[in-house]
Order: structure tokens, then sequence, then C-alpha cells
């Protein structure tokens, strides 16, 4: 009889925790909460949007749409946290910059209310890049999809 599978732990990491992994702050930090990180494999970003984002004052008003390249973004910042998060003590002096978007695909507008979920996972990697798919979901819907990489070097003094 086979032996049952032995079961990984997921690490989450709320805001305090992102901050710490992120150099990103307000108003450009666009994610509130990561969930289910597994490794640096996959995990799930979260933003609650509401009302009160800055860009909603001039995008557009009386119709207010998240941008998608901020869905975009958020998507990074997902995998940026969960690569420094998995990468731990020898992350120190080292930041990620963002190197490549591709096939980025939007499919239904972000309003105010929507609280978006970010599932990234990894493509591959390759010394110090890192390639992940990602996608915005609202519920069950896909509403934006892009491939993104991503590369780590030193801190600029």
């Amino acid at each position: 009889m086979a032996e049952p599978a032995e079961q990984t732990e997921l690490e989450t990491a709320d805001i305090g925790r992102i901050l710490e992994l992120l150099p990103h702050r307000y108003p450009f930090l666009m994610i509130d909460r990561i969930i289910e990180m597994d490794q640096d494999i996959s995990a799930v970003g979260i933003k609650n949007v509401t009302i009160n984002e800055p860009y909603f004052a001039g995008h557009f008003p009386g119709n207010p749409v998240m941008p998608g390249v901020l869905m975009v973004e958020a998507m990074a910042q997902t995998a940026g946290g969960l690569v420094i998060n998995h990468r731990g003590s020898e992350q120190g002096g080292k930041v990620v910059y963002f190197m490549t978007i591709d096939k980025a695909r939007f499919r239904r507008p972000v309003v105010p209310g929507d609280t978006v979920h970010f599932p990234v996972r990894l493509l591959r990697k390759r010394a110090n890049v890192w390639k992940y798919r990602g996608e915005a979901k609202v519920g069950d819907q896909l509403v934006a999809e892009a491939e993104i990489s991503a590369m780590i070097a030193d801190t600029p003094v």
C-alpha cells in the first residue's frame, strides 16, 4: 500500500510581513495579503479594492476602474514577495526588478468593492531570474492575466 503524500504547510504574509518583504509603500503597494505561499513555486496575493484608492480620482471619474497596469504590478508584487520570502536571510541587501511583461490580457474591469485574487505560478527560474504566470480573479472570474519575469540584484547605494 502506498504511503500518503507528505502534507506541505503553506505560508501566509499579512500586511506587516509584506512591508518587510517588499520595498513598495502607499500608494504603490498593490497587495494587502499573500496566502498559500509554496516555496517559490506559487502563491496568491489579495487586494481589497476601495473607492479610496488614489488612482480612482483620475481613472475614470464617475466610472472608477482599476488600471490594468496596476493589476499586473500586483501580480509582480505577489511573485516578488514569494521569492523574497522563500530566499529568507540570503535575501539581505537585494531587491527584485521587473524585466518583462508578456501575454497580458484584460478581460473585464475591476471596480471598487471587488476583492481581487492574484494567483501566481512559477514557469521557470535560472540563476537570479524568475518567470511567473499571473492571473487576476474576482470570485471565479478571470479578469486579467500575464506572464512576468524579474531578477534579483543588489540594492543600489
